[in-house]
């Protein structure tokens, strides 16, 4: 018998049929020590005395697979990658390979070819930490878990003024049960206005959901140790959200909102290329691409199926519908002044003389910055009239006591109760 290198189990093997061939064993311990059939151990026996070893031998053992690959399309997916994909990853440069060049490679065969190539460096194991799991909702739009990532999205095709890359900022909700992205958005910063736009637009197109899951950055919640008891203290996110019924639940450490930390992980590896690839680097053009094309296609890949069926977002009541630009608005509050004027942000408001409610001096009344930039006036649950004055008012030394619903020298008609109103004199 030829000298072949054997695996361990195929030593035991010969061991156990040259045992049989040499009468030591039959053909039912043979077939007991090996797990075979005796039919199929009394066709080993004859191979083995036809062939000898290689009878044990797989005839396909050091020949090249029949699926391998030829040297051709090796060559030319190598090419392809170092010409468009020399930073992607294996995984993302195979489907790239299929999507826009007809070549399907298995992952894993790419990620070697390209670590031969030095295309590609094998990484380390990572660390284990521990964490405790928590198992996901039931159902979708239950918790939204919700953040912001700064990164050059458009590497260097968006400049700042300087001429430099810049760094802007991409809001994203992924749903806790189903792992979608259920709305992104470009955005210059995480602050107010662009939160509000971003939540005005998902409660629009979705409904409410019952929580938003999200951390402590100064937008969401203010890290005071009173914060919770006092009402005057909540941010305008958490009183927006409070306006319509969703539950606010602020995450203690990052961790803790994992599902959307290792989205924007995966987002900052694949929607960077993708936005490379489309060749998009205004925010406008940006955020169109998220929702007609990247998302969908992100969601069909790797979103997973409830524990249980069903949609739980609630819709708009007509009432919220009619006051959502109040909901998402920035508001603060200033008191009137004694010629009857609002002083907001470097600009004089004066109030006309005939308002929907009586208003008083030193009046506080709630100031609502629309998202459209627009400034407006309210006092319980009335928008007041007013214009901008083009400078400081000089003072007055004489105001009008109070402004209400008619002009301040209406004459009652002789109609008028007041007017048909008798005194009657008691005689003693």
């Amino acid at each position: 018998m030829p000298d072949i290198p054997l695996k361990e189990e195929e030593k035991q093997k010969l061991e156990v049929i040259i045992n049989l061939l040499d009468r030591k064993i039959t053909n039912g311990e043979a077939a007991k020590k090996l797990r075979l059939s005796i039919r199929h151990i009394q066709r080993l026996k004859l191979e083995v005395r036809k062939h000898g070893v290689e009878a044990l031998v797989h005839h396909l053992k050091g020949k090249p697979s029949n699926h391998k690959l030829n040297q051709i399309v090796k060559g030319e997916a190598l090419s392809l990658i170092e010409e468009k994909y020399s930073d992607f990853h294996p995984t993302l440069a195979s489907e790239k390979l299929e999507e826009y060049h007809n070549l399907y490679i298995n992952p894993e065969t790419l990620r070697l070819w390209m670590i031969e190539k030095m295309l590609w460096k094998g990484r380390k194991q990572r660390k284990i930490h521990y964490h405790a799991w928590r198992e996901r909702k039931d159902y979708f739009g239950d918790l939204e878990q919700f953040d912001g990532s700064y990164h050059f999205w458009f590497e260097d095709r968006l400049l700042d003024e300087y001429g430099n890359p810049k760094e802007v900022c991409l809001l994203a909700s992924i749903d806790d049960a189903t792992g979608k992205v259920t709305h992104a958005l470009f955005d210059f910063n995480e602050g107010v206005v662009a939160v509000f736009n971003f939540w005005k637009a998902y409660v629009l197109t979705l409904g409410k959901p019952l929580s938003i899951y999200l951390d402590k950055f100064s937008t969401y919640k203010l890290n005071h140790k009173s914060a919770v008891d006092n009402s005057d203290l909540m941010t305008q996110f958490q009183k927006a959200m409070k306006l319509l019924d969703i539950q606010v639940i602020n995450a203690n450490s990052p961790e803790a909102k994992g599902r959307v930390e290792r989205l924007f992980g995966t987002l900052q590896d694949r929607l960077v290329k993708e936005l490379r690839l489309a060749g998009i680097s205004t925010i406008k053009d940006g955020n169109k691409f998220l929702k007609d094309i990247f998302i969908p296609k992100f969601n069909n890949r790797f979103s997973v199926i409830p524990a249980k069926d069903g949609n739980v977002h609630r819709q708009l009541t007509q009432q919220e519908k009619r006051n959502l630009k109040s909901i998402f608005s920035v508001k603060s509050t200033r008191r009137v002044n004694s010629d009857y004027t609002i002083q907001f942000k470097n600009h004089f408001y004066q109030l006309e003389e005939i308002q929907p409610a009586t208003i008083r001096t030193k009046e506080k009344i709630l100031v609502e910055e629309h998202l459209d930039e627009t400034i407006h006036f309210r006092f319980k649950e009335h928008y007041l009239k007013c214009f901008i004055l083009p400078k400081r008012p000089r003072k007055i030394l004489r105001q009008p006591a109070i402004l209400t619903t008619h002009p301040l020298n209406w004459k009652p008609p002789p109609d008028h109760p007041w007017r048909s109103f008798k005194f009657s004199i008691k005689r003693g």
